[in-house]
């Protein structure tokens, strides 16, 4: 169900492939194309849209700089069914790939409707599993770890502290799990379309899906019946029941009709049971409701709503679109979903009303805060929300009822992730968008709105992504390296309990405080 690439299409980009790199002269388009046949396209697909392995496409590949990509090609990757070439190619050859797999496919390639039926797969009748947990640790209390060092998820008991399962994900897990269903069911979304349905309970995978050909996350409704899909590739938002059986493709257009979008994320949204996406290229905000009992869309002109006079759409699984004034790819919501707090490429932000679908205030924001990371807690009487910021060196502390910067708190330099908990003083900020200082977590007294403590890692290397205990007591951070390790801090005293050895781990995430929205936690 692949589109095949045409030598035509590889002819367009060889000039590219021949002005890239001398060593490339050496090698025709033709024999690259032939060596990628014989070599790549088994795992990777003729058109390199994915296989066994992951797509190789500008796109997807966007994380991985070339001279890695030479690196993997030569020697193979650790862990992985990915073998070293470097016996079988020469250093001309794997330059030639190498340049190929980051040569845009023109025109763009598409994923259908039919590709995404044909790509389901279910692995396990999920009537033959056991409606209990087959393990004895506390289902709330669970952790999942993404390993991206070998593409691997690890379980761990939150109260022993130790692992209790592992299994092999799909190639690069993006955007975080989503629970469902008291956290039975928890649902993953890779970089190259691949959405994976997990039963926690039974520690098995049940079904897979391929949704897109890059993919940024998922979100699903907390009964699980429903899972909406961004993409950046094709320009879709894709929906499915729990089971992973699509139920509508939308076609990300503008309210011109004629521009289209990336879908920088998409959220669920549970007081409103809906899910709101945020686009990359235009400046809207969707909300596609999935209460069957939804109120219609208004489409056109409409001379009395009571009376229904004019033109709508019903309200269930279609979109209802709010024009802002900037284009916002990155959002922090209001507890009961009716505000959002999003984040323009130019650094201002807007508060827009979800009920009254417009912007009604301004954000005072500077460089690029990371609003999906952000948290809240009750500050002197007030709500407050913070943020860390991916080219200023600060925390941003707003209070959510007037809008206003009540702090700007500086850290060792621009970071990514802010975390903290309900039962906890503390908030941890890391900096690991600073070459110079990626190795430190600062801890924030909430309280004070000040820096109190700095926990150090090995120099060049990261430290980051906090996530607690369903109670609060301990805080998990990630050593972020292949041969890294999840790190375990007391809490209170700020001091290592243990660490436990994993293959680069990245985000962790606690059944508890994802399920029942921590206030410390993203969402």
């Amino acid at each position: 169900m692949f589109h095949s690439i045409s030598r035509l299409t590889l002819a367009i980009g060889s000039s590219a492939l021949l002005l890239a790199s001398a060593s490339v002269s050496a090698t025709t388009p033709d024999a690259t194309f032939t060596n990628y046949v014989q070599h790549c396209a088994t795992c990777h697909g003729m058109d390199r849209l994915g296989g066994m392995g992951p797509a190789l496409l500008p796109e997807n590949l966007a994380r991985l700089r070339k001279p890695a990509a030479v690196a993997a090609i030569t020697d193979g990757l650790v862990a992985t069914q990915m073998p070293a070439f470097g016996e079988l190619l020469s250093a001309d050859e794997i330059a030639a790939i190498t340049e190929l797999i980051y040569t845009p496919i023109v025109p763009s390639p598409k994923w259908t409707e039919t590709e995404i039926r044909a790509s389901r797969i279910e692995h396990v009748d999920p009537s033959t599993l056991s409606p209990t947990p087959v393990f004895d640790a506390d289902p709330w209390n669970v952790f999942l770890v993404v390993e991206t060092g070998d593409h691997h998820v690890s379980v761990l008991d939150g109260d022993k502290l130790e692992p209790i399962h592992r299994f092999q994900s799909r190639f690069a897990l993006h955007g975080g799990p989503k629970f469902a269903q008291e956290g039975r069911y928890v649902f993953f979304g890779s970089r190259d379309g691949w959405v994976t349905k997990f039963d926690l309970w039974n520690l098995t995978v049940v079904s897979e899906v391929r949704a897109g050909i890059n993919t940024r996350n998922v979100a699903v409704s907390p009964d699980g019946n429903y899972v909406a899909v961004a993409n950046y590739l094709p320009h879709t938002l894709v929906l499915f029941d729990g089971d992973l059986n699509l139920l509508k493709v939308l076609d990300v257009v503008g309210k011109d009709g004629v521009t289209t979008s990336r879908v920088s994320a998409v959220y669920e949204a549970t007081p409103r049971k809906s899910f709101v996406a945020a686009l990359k290229d235009l400046p809207e905000v969707w909300e596609i409701s999935f209460d069957p009992e939804a109120e219609p869309i208004p489409v056109g002109v409409v001379h009395d709503y009571r009376m229904r006079e004019g033109e709508f759409v019903p309200g269930y699984l279609n979109v209802r679109r709010t024009v802002v004034e900037d284009v916002l790819d990155d959002f922090f919501f209001t507890q009961d979903y009716s505000l959002l707090m999003g984040a323009s490429r130019n650094g201002t932000g807007q508060v827009v009303s979800l009920d009254a679908r417009r912007k009604i205030a301004d954000l005072p924001l500077d460089g690029m805060p990371h609003l999906g990371s952000g948290i809240t807690w009750d500050w002197q009487g007030r709500r407050v929300m913070a943020s860390t910021n991916l080219q200023a060196a600060e925390v941003t502390v707003i209070d959510i009822d007037s809008f206003e910067v009540v702090r700007r708190i500086p850290t060792r330099g621009p970071g990514f992730f802010l975390r903290s908990h309900e039962n906890s003083r503390y908030a941890f900020v890391d900096s690991m968008m600073s070459p110079e200082a990626k190795h430190i977590l600062q801890v924030i007294d909430k309280h004070t709105l000040e820096v109190v403590h700095e926990i150090f890692g090995t120099e060049g290397e990261t430290l980051a992504h906090i996530e607690y205990t369903r109670d609060g007591r301990f805080a998990l951070a990630s050593h972020w390296e292949f041969d890294g390790a999840i790190v375990v801090l007391d809490a209170e005293t700020l001091e290592e309990v243990k660490r436990l050895p994993m293959r680069k781990p990245v985000g962790k995430y606690n059944v508890w405080n994802k399920v029942m929205r921590d206030e410390g936690t993203s969402h």
